[in-house]
């Protein structure tokens, strides 16, 4: 995933600079990993100092209170089938025509937010729209799932505990940076948050305050999760005017968002019905 671009709406300079510099160094180094639950507290109170070293406050902290090991996260975590359908398998599954109809009252009702979205990061607003409804419903299906259970839980599981360690941190960030509280904090099983379902890594680094209320809010807030998933795709590339179909100018920038090859292909299949 990306390096972390930080924020500086909510902390201090000297502070945010402070975190900033920790985390460059990489994810913490926190006790062991594990397969089972049986020493998931001693790395959880590793970790702890370890965050608590790097600058984060112990209100932002409260985040890991209480926290235990998920048995379901990891079951989800070793059951990922839905990828391996083919692409006409995965895409009718997906683009319905309620969805279609949807996407296309979601287009007239931002419709200017949108116009100001593709003017600012030339990402049309049937792309976006198209991956909200395909990640969410729009909003409807955010996950209802304690993310800093999960990361921690993945953090602390030793199939990928680097990467899922850096995503803990950062959903810490989040937190420092005042975008989002600890109880809002919920979402996907691996801690996918938002209504566009963004990893806290992304979260950080192309999250934007659209709506102009001084905080990033993808949970709540549908400027700023349009804005940001336009965001994220021109950090992966997008080109304004481009076409976004297999082998065009921005397809790239919708593996970006996922590497499936059957789901970048949907985004570009409904983008598509939606611009028709």
């Amino acid at each position: 995933m990306p390096k972390l671009l930080i924020s500086m709406r909510r902390a201090g300079l000297a502070a945010a600079l402070l975190v900033t510099t920790a985390l460059a160094a990489g994810p913490a180094s926190a006790a062991g990993c594990g397969n089972d639950a049986s020493g998931f507290d001693a790395w959880l109170r590793g970790f702890r100092q370890q965050a608590a070293a790097k600058g984060f406050s112990p209100r932002t902290l409260q985040a890991l209170d209480g926290l235990t090991y998920s048995t379901q996260v990891i079951r989800l975590d070793r059951n990922q089938k839905h990828f391996k359908q083919s692409f006409e398998q995965f895409s009718s599954s997906r683009i319905s025509k309620g969805r279609i109809a949807k996407g296309r009252q979601m287009m007239q009702k931002y419709a200017s937010t949108l116009s100001r979205i593709e003017q600012r990061y030339g990402v049309p607003g049937e792309v976006v729209v198209a991956i909200w409804g395909l990640e969410t419903d729009y909003g409807v299906n955010q996950g209802k799932m304690p993310v800093f259970r999960s990361l921690a839980t993945l953090a602390y599981d030793c199939r990928r505990s680097d990467f899922f360690t850096t995503q803990l941190l950062d959903a810490l960030q989040i937190v420092q940076h005042g975008d989002l509280s600890i109880d809002a904090m919920r979402g996907a099983w691996a801690g996918e948050l938002g209504q566009t379902q963004f990893l806290a890594s992304s979260y950080v680094r192309f999250a934007v305050d659209f709506d102009g209320n001084g905080r990033a809010d993808l949970i709540h807030s549908a400027p700023d999760v349009l804005a940001s998933t336009a965001n994220y795709l021109r950090g992966y590339g997008w080109r304004a005017g481009g076409g976004w179909q297999p082998g065009s100018a921005n397809y790239q920038a919708l593996l970006g968002w996922n590497k499936a090859e059957v789901y970048a292909r949907t985004i570009a299949l409904f983008a598509s019905k939606l611009s028709n």
